[in-house]
């Protein structure tokens, strides 16, 4: 799997997760996962509630639009988000400095 896909809700994307970082990022990672640094620490969900919170702000979608679906207790997660599935994907290739 590449780091995200569409698929008819959205965009499935991984990400691999860095918590206890000193500030919050989503950037390119490898070809198979996005990575992102948050600041919470990995303890009763609340890196996982950092990760949806950041990869809504980065990918400009409610918080509601992006649901955990894979590695819960995982450094790599599996998330959903819900929209126009070219539109995410166009920002998602922005991050690996594709023209959006």
């Amino acid at each position: 799997m590449s780091a995200w896909r569409p698929v008819p809700e959205g965009l499935a994307i991984a990400v691999r997760v860095t918590p206890r970082a000193s500030k919050e990022v989503l950037a390119a990672g490898t070809d198979e996962h996005l990575a992102a640094r948050v600041c919470a620490p990995p303890v009763d969900g609340a890196a996982n509630e950092a990760v949806i919170a950041l990869v809504a702000k980065t990918f400009q979608v409610p918080r509601s639009a992006v649901r955990l679906t894979g590695g819960e207790t995982a450094r790599i997660k599996r998330l959903l988000l819900s929209g126009d599935s070219d539109m995410l994907a166009r920002r998602a290739a922005s991050l690996y400095g594709a023209q959006p």
